[in-house]
């Protein structure tokens, strides 16, 4: 049998090949059917929803109210998306926002 560490450490190894996998997709089409394919509409929705949330977040001319009154979404995620942008350490938004400038 397999200790849970070692069982762990399978999971994690099969979850770090999707980055790369993405990564290597040629086109924005190619990624696009791609996450078609992986995700269901209500999650490519939820992740288009939360990238819209980032940008505006990011341009700090909006409170958190008007942001999630103008996407009509709530603003739990409009927090959520708020946290991962200005406050974790993986720096994924900050990162793509360096490269769309």
């Amino acid at each position: 049998t397999l200790s849970s560490s070692s069982a762990a450490s399978d999971v994690y190894k099969r979850q770090v090949k999707l980055p790369n996998i993405i990564n290597d997709l040629k086109s924005p089409k190619e990624v696009e059917n791609f996450m078609k394919d992986l995700c269901t509409p209500s999650e490519i929705k939820a992740l288009n929803e939360r990238w819209e949330v980032a940008q505006l977040l990011y341009k700090k001319d909006k409170s958190y109210r008007q942001i999630a009154s103008e996407l009509k979404t709530s603003t739990a995620t409009v927090t959520r998306v708020a946290r991962f942008l200005f406050s974790e350490s993986n720096n994924g938004y900050q990162n793509a926002f360096k490269r769309i400038k």
